[in-house]
């Protein structure tokens, strides 16, 4: 009886001892898929993700498509429009009026080649009040030397345009010379900027060359295409003033006569 007991006390000892490894077997199993489990969710926490990368790249794509669409469209402003006209830099001198037939835009020492609209306008300038003072000198030279004057009186065959100035009494070159400065400070203080407030020799932006806004007779067309034809004419009449004022100067000083009286009137 007492081996049969230990037999069967042997048996039920093996018995708890196979089910013991079966239960430790089972916990290292369950311990290892719980580590398995616990480094896969690591990884995924540094992965990158897909959706992710990809709206990245996406805002990445819309950024530079927008830089390059500022890059190809700049802001350009308007050029400003003065009495009809609005620089244009594709076409000489920006387009101001004065090519006529049969040269056109006649420029052969290049003056205005290569110069920023400041330097056209002050050009301009310079031609168009030349030519005025050109139109009034060869109207002076036919009027001082063959018409009755203050100096002179009735006597038309007097000195020659040339060498009036210095028999000319200083109480009527005084008021004279004094209109002339007025109207030379009223026009710089019209189209010039002032020294000090910009660079020198610098027209104001709003102003037109020889535009000073004397009109007493209301000449001045409002259409833009009149006022380019009567700039132009103004333009082509000053230019041959210039020649002529010039001719008339070099001819007396040669024959020391008027030129009424070299033309034999």
């Amino acid at each position: 009886l007492d081996q049969q007991q230990m037999g069967h006390n042997s048996n039920s000892l093996t018995t708890q001892l196979r089910e013991l490894h079966c239960q430790t077997n089972i916990f290292h199993i369950k311990m290892k898929l719980a580590i398995l489990a616990a480094l896969a969710g690591s990884a995924a926490a540094f992965a990158p993700s897909a959706s992710t990368g990809s709206s990245s790249s996406a805002m990445q794509m819309s950024e530079t498509v927008a830089e390059e669409t500022v890059e190809e469209s700049p802001f350009v402003p308007a050029a400003m429009t003065i009495n009809g006209w609005a620089a244009d830099a594709a076409l000489p001198i920006y387009g101001l009026p004065g090519a006529v037939s049969p040269l056109g835009f006649f420029d052969p020492l290049g003056f205005s080649k290569n110069t920023d609209l400041n330097t056209v306008k002050r050009l301009r300038e310079a031609e168009v009040m030349h030519g005025r003072v050109a139109m009034m000198a060869t109207l002076g030279y036919l009027i001082g030397e063959s018409t009755p004057t203050i100096t002179y009186g009735m006597d038309v065959h007097h000195t020659i345009a040339n060498n009036q100035i210095p028999e000319i009494p200083g109480t009527v070159l005084f008021p004279f010379f004094l209109a002339i400065n007025i109207a030379e400070a009223l026009r710089a203080s019209t189209g010039w900027i002032e020294p000090g407030l910009g660079p020198l020799f610098t027209l104001r932006e709003k102003y037109y060359p020889g535009d000073v806004g004397f009109d007493p007779l209301g000449l001045k067309p409002k259409d833009a295409k009149d006022f380019a034809n009567m700039q132009t004419k103004e333009l082509s009449n000053g230019r041959l003033a210039m020649l002529a004022a010039a001719g008339m100067c070099v001819q007396e000083q040669i024959n020391g006569k008027g030129i009424l009286e070299n033309l034999g009137f």
